[in-house]
């Protein structure tokens, strides 16, 4: 299973909107794909798929379903884990609560090509968590500078915590292609001269009037109209990240969370 930690160095740059649209892509490419609302501050996944979650982490933390069985189905294919409060209460469970979290994590791996998580924004522990879990880490960011310098930090705090990350650059609301490119050269640049590492350009997605109208519809906006010009990038987006695949990790996300979390339990028999 790859797993795609999705985050942004602030909030308002539309990363649970990327999120979702990017799930339902992947799944109409035959992948099966779970997005997986880890956003702690703003919890609202659900919203942007357009789908009522009857039951969230929340209901996982306290024992009444398994994650199993808070797995939505979202449109066109993709499924989706709705967070609610439940991811604060997740990240504090210990010993048998969070092993039993873990061991179905694994079992949510044997349905799962794809699973990306939607973490929330800034560089704290919480966030940090899924991104060194992840495979690779998609950062969105747009030309705003407060928004290319909040997605250097994130970049620069991630690379110190785990030097072998995969860091890809999604650049959103741009003009053109030129300009994603131009943005994206100086936030790397200044990312090689201060961290010395270097992330990869995984697309852009031009600024579209038409997509507001679909997110306060609360609909995603490629699935209900994949010929906008944001529909066309992400499109685009898909199939570099799909062309891009990366080496499989030693161990599995069970296992890396298992040791992020600090209790390094063995797996049940």
């Amino acid at each position: 299973m790859r797993t795609i930690a999705i985050t942004s160095g602030k909030g308002g740059v539309g990363k649970t909107n990327i999120a979702a649209n990017l799930g339902i892509l992947f799944a109409e490419r035959g992948k099966r794909t779970v997005v997986f609302d880890a956003d702690l501050g703003l919890a609202n996944l659900d919203v942007v798929m357009g789908v009522r979650a009857p039951f969230t982490l929340q209901h996982v933390v306290t024992g009444e379903k398994s994650l199993l069985e808070v797995v939505c189905e979202g449109p066109r294919g993709v499924r989706f884990i709705a967070g609610g409060s439940g991811i604060e209460d997740l990240l504090n469970l210990t010993g048998p609560q969070l092993e039993g979290f873990l061991s179905e994590l694994e079992g949510l791996t044997k349905t799962t090509d794809i699973l990306i998580f939607d973490t929330g924004a800034g560089i704290d522990d919480k966030v940090m968590t899924f991104l060194r879990a992840a495979d690779e880490t998609l950062l969105i960011t747009t030309p705003d500078p407060a928004s290319v310098t909040d997605a250097y930090a994130t970049a620069k705090l991630l690379f110190m915590v785990k030097p072998d990350a995969i860091v890809r650059v999604l650049m959103n609301m741009v003009i053109d292609e030129a300009h994603a490119h131009a943005v994206f050269a100086k936030l790397n640049a200044i990312c090689r001269q201060f961290s010395g590492k270097s992330m990869f350009y995984a697309g852009h997605v031009r600024h579209d009037p038409q997509m507001a109208f679909y997110i306060r519809k609360r609909v995603p906006f490629y699935g209900a109209q994949p010929r906008l010009k944001a529909s066309m990038d992400l499109a685009n987006v898909a199939s570099r990240l799909m062309g891009e695949v990366p080496e499989p990790q030693e161990s599995g996300l069970a296992e890396r969370l298992r040791a992020l979390f600090g209790f390094g339990l063995k797996k049940s028999a």
